[in-house]
């Protein structure tokens, strides 16, 4: 601007006003390089839900973009992209239509009830009690 109004030279303008020259040369760096990969990422995230990255970086160098996989991993987790976990099935509470099969014994010995009980005696001490049984 100072060169236009004054007619100074690019060194003289810069001096005068402290400087330095090459910030009048200076072009800005595009905005995102990758943008254009992280579109494609997001995109394919929302079609594949339960697909990660590696299999991202795969698709990506079928679909024709240049890229390495850390760098599909650095953009996946720039982008907040996650693969959603796995929900376990919730047990059924309730009667069930089919009752437990219970084991009725034969004979002796054939079927033993076990029971762990444990208890404190008086000064502090931990008993362990073991029943066993035979129900015939």
């Amino acid at each position: 601007m100072l060169q236009d109004r004054l007619g100074l030279s690019e060194r003289r303008a810069c001096r005068a006003i402290g400087q330095a020259r090459s910030t009048q040369r200076y072009q800005p760096a595009e905005i995102d390089p990758d943008a254009e990969l992280r579109a494609w990422l997001r995109a394919f995230s929302a079609a594949r839900p339960r697909w990660g990255y590696r299999r991202a970086h795969v698709e990506a160098a079928k679909a024709g973009h240049v890229c390495n996989i850390k760098k599909v991993h650095r953009l996946w987790r720039e982008e907040g992209l996650r693969v959603p976990q796995k929900r376990r099935k919730r047990r059924r509470t309730g009667e069930s239509s089919i009752p437990p099969k219970r084991r009725t014994a034969e004979h002796i010995n054939h079927v033993w009830a076990l029971d762990f009980q444990f208890d404190v005696t008086a000064n502090g001490r931990t008993i362990k009690l073991l029943n066993c049984r035979s129900p015939r």
